[in-house]
């Protein structure tokens, strides 16, 4: 019997989570991701997103129980590799082309890495989600440019700025709105990646 009653909850909460459509689970992430953008993680709230949304708060709690497992999976659910199925058949070309591309996202991916940045230095999970959405997938598709420019021989393997590519296009992104007040834009970063990446590789 005790056994029985003990395995009900997670059954019946089971049953509530699948009654979720992912148009509608879609929804719930659009709106949490969008409101920390706009008010700053600390300042969003469950009640906030269920009223935003037209869902009882009860429906985000059962679904996700905390604020920051919430924020995870909309964080890992809106995970895109924006560098992916780059191929120009240079490194140069790609590196100009992941900066257009990082150009177009640059706004609302930065302004959502700021909006985080105090809250995933004292969550580990929130922090590992970041990553995971924002950062690995985008560093893994650069190494990858990288390992082609290094097997068409444009760039030597072991090349000490190899290693601080990522580095320097995600350091630019986040500190060009702290020194001018303005989002890295497409053009910005092509004249950031001819002026200072391609000559730290070797490249013209």
């Amino acid at each position: 019997m005790t056994s029985q009653a003990a395995k009900e909850p997670e059954t019946v909460t089971a049953s509530r989570r699948s009654k979720l459509t992912p148009e509608r689970e879609r929804e719930f992430f659009d709106a949490v991701l969008e409101q920390i953008r706009e008010c700053g993680y600390d300042s969003v709230t469950m009640e906030g997103v269920a009223a935003s949304t037209r869902c009882s708060k009860s429906t985000l709690y059962r679904q996700w129980r905390t604020k920051p497992r919430f924020v995870a999976a909309a964080l890992r659910a809106n995970r895109r590799v924006r560098f992916a199925g780059i191929d120009t058949g240079s490194l140069a070309g790609d590196l100009r082309q992941a900066a257009r591309a990082a150009g177009d996202w640059s706004g609302k991916d930065t302004k959502l890495l700021q909006a985080l940045g105090h809250a995933v230095t004292e969550d580990k999970g929130l922090a590992q989600a970041l990553r995971e959405a924002l950062v690995d997938p985008e560093v893994e598709a650069l190494q990858e440019l990288m390992r082609r420019g290094v097997e068409r021989g444009e760039v030597a393997d072991g090349h000490p700025a190899l290693e601080y590519l990522p580095a320097m296009i995600f350091g630019v992104l986040r500190v060009r709105p702290v020194l001018t007040g303005q989002y890295a834009d497409a053009d910005y970063l092509v004249r950031f990646v001819d002026a200072v990446v391609l000559p730290a590789l070797g490249l013209t």
